[in-house]
């Protein structure tokens, strides 16, 4: 029987990247997915999650799972806190998509870089990787950046600028950490782009090992 898995995004320009990874590691899965960009935009507005767009997020999971999904991803880390909540109404599994980002991290490193564009990124993504070490019982030192400019750059189609930006907050970054996680899906064709001798230290993005966490748990 084929199983079914519904994506959730704030943003339409994750779709293809998901199409591609879900084809390759998820080929017996049916996809689709579900995008409202005013979930990131009202979490910028307010500067966090709040309780009402944490309503409405669960509200997009409920409706996926009345749609048939048998999983759930969603794959914005700014509302990736309200998770917890949604897993506390919903008996089907959802998935956050820094989770297994995290846990791989801090598995390798104590001293993890968390690169960002935006704040409302940053800040749970910091926490979701200091909670991820606490339960394995390491220590861990996070040291962060949050790439200026790059997310307008980015929204005003130049892909170009956000790309070097980010190229070089991680250039600046490595030399201080032991591992470094890109807190944002959207930053992974970045990472794609670098030759992985370039690297000094690993460097993870999240959509990839997410997929990967369904097709391991599921």
């Amino acid at each position: 029987m084929t199983r079914t898995l519904a994506l959730i995004h704030t943003s339409p320009m994750l779709v293809p990247m998901f199409d591609t990874l879900c084809a390759r590691i998820l080929p017996d899965w049916r996809i689709f997915h579900m995008v409202d960009e005013s979930l990131i935009r009202n979490t910028i507005a307010v500067g966090r999650l709040d309780k009402p767009t944490t309503r409405r997020m669960v509200a997009q999971i409920q409706s996926a799972f009345e749609a048939g999904a048998d999983a759930v991803l969603v794959t914005c880390s700014s509302i990736g806190p309200g998770i917890p909540v949604a897993r506390q109404l919903f008996d089907g599994p959802i998935f956050r998509i820094d989770e297994a980002m995290a846990a791989q991290a801090v598995s390798i490193g104590r001293r993890v870089g968390v690169l960002a564009t935006l704040g409302t990124t940053l800040e749970p993504t910091i926490q979701l990787i200091r909670d991820t070490a606490a339960s394995q019982g390491r220590d861990c030192e996070v040291i962060s950046d949050c790439c200026e400019g790059a997310f307008e750059a980015v929204l005003r189609g130049d892909t170009e600028t956000h790309d070097q930006r980010v190229r070089a907050s991680l250039d600046a970054l490595m030399p201080k950490v032991d591992v470094v996680v890109l807190a944002q899906g959207s930053m992974a064709r970045v990472l794609a782009a670098i030759p992985p001798e370039s690297l000094s230290v690993p460097v993870y993005s999240s959509p990839e090992l997410a997929i990967q966490q369904i097709r391991s748990t599921l």
